[in-house]
């Protein structure tokens, strides 16, 4: 059903957000030259648009995210009713945090968090400050830091890049009973794509994992009173579920973080979870070529920011026929760009 108010209060709300976190931006990129040494220079090969192009961009996906909401897709998001004096916390938590995280990045500094009592049993891979995020991804702090961070990062449009692989989950669901099927979200990291998943379908049961017990901690803090959610800390390369079980499966922004190998153990698992006919929602960083002009970007993203499996992300086979996806029984339908994002939809064979 067309909504066109709120469509039209949501590109409105979407808009300031924008104007806000460009100049937070900004002002964080001004304020990181106080701490930042030579280590953080990057070197550029490739294209990279021009600011007001990125600009541009950012709201030409904004006023697709507010289309969706008009046309019933979802509704206003969860990020837009939060209070303001919420959002000044988390700017100031932010800013407060920016000398720590600079001082690591100027001295390539990514293994602070595995000395910390978290990292007990974790992966090797897992235990570093991606990012040069203060914890890594491994507590309280960091936790309620990353949301923050990566919304200045991508100018407000963090979330809405996410919520571009809500359409094809709402015509996967559309005309069964929600009750009857259960989702899994892999890699839940704090919840938020989870929250726009509960406010679209909030009556079918949903599961989020994450290897991080800090992040579903907070997850399930940002997810208070959604009863269809629950949460299970799990290593994504084990899911402790049941093969089959799950009618639609997403992940998002996890594979550019893991190895090789792991990225294919993982995809196995999701497969192998998934049941004959079920949906796979992949959501993660563009990859060489799919944008034209943005591959000055992406060559700059693992330079500046600790990502020390991304390259090899760029130049993997995700959705081709040879893919890995393919090769695991997700048959990919559909592979498309949401700014700094890529959503590839598979189905896995019936």
């Amino acid at each position: 059903m067309s909504n066109r108010i709120e469509g039209f209060a949501h590109l409105a709300g979407q808009t300031l957000r924008t104007v806000s976190f460009t100049a937070l931006a900004r002002y964080i990129s001004r304020n990181a030259a106080r701490y930042d040494g030579d280590g953080t220079r990057v070197e550029i090969t490739k294209p990279v648009p021009g600011t007001l192009t990125l600009f541009q961009n950012v709201l030409k996906l904004q006023a697709k995210d507010a289309r969706n909401v008009r046309d019933g897709l979802y509704p206003i998001p969860i990020e837009e009713s939060t209070s303001f004096v919420s959002r000044i916390q988390s700017v100031r938590r932010m800013l407060e945090d920016q000398a720590q995280l600079s001082e690591r990045r100027a001295e390539k500094r990514s293994a602070d968090a595995a000395t910390l009592p978290e990292a007990a049993g974790m992966p090797d891979y897992y235990v570093q400050n991606f990012h040069y995020q203060t914890g890594g991804w491994l507590t309280e702090e960091s936790a309620k830091l990353y949301d923050i961070q990566v919304e200045t990062l991508f100018l407000g449009a963090a979330g809405a890049m996410r919520r571009q692989a809500i359409p094809p989950i709402a015509e996967f669901v559309r005309g069964r009973d929600q009750r009857q099927l259960r989702l899994l979200d892999v890699a839940c990291g704090s919840g938020r794509f989870l929250a726009d998943l509960a406010q679209a379908f909030p009556a079918l049961p949903m599961v989020g994992s994450d290897l991080s017990q800090a992040y579903l901690d907070e997850a399930a803090r940002f997810l208070h009173g959604r009863r269809n959610v629950t949460f299970q800390q799990a290593n994504a390369e084990a899911l402790p579920f049941e093969s089959a079980s799950f009618d639609i499966v997403t992940c998002v922004y996890l594979y550019h973080e893991l190895p090789n190998e792991v990225r294919r153990r993982v995809t196995s698992e999701i497969a192998r979870v998934l049941k004959p006919g079920g949906l796979f929602a992949f959501v993660d960083s563009l990859q060489w070529d799919d944008v034209e002009g943005y591959g000055g970007l992406l060559e700059a993203f693992p330079q500046r920011y600790h990502e020390p499996y991304y390259l090899d992300y760029l130049g993997d086979t995700l959705d081709g026929p040879d893919g890995i996806f393919a090769k695991s029984g997700l048959q990919p339908s559909s592979s498309f760009p949401a700014l700094a994002s890529k959503i590839v939809i598979c189905r896995k064979a019936a």
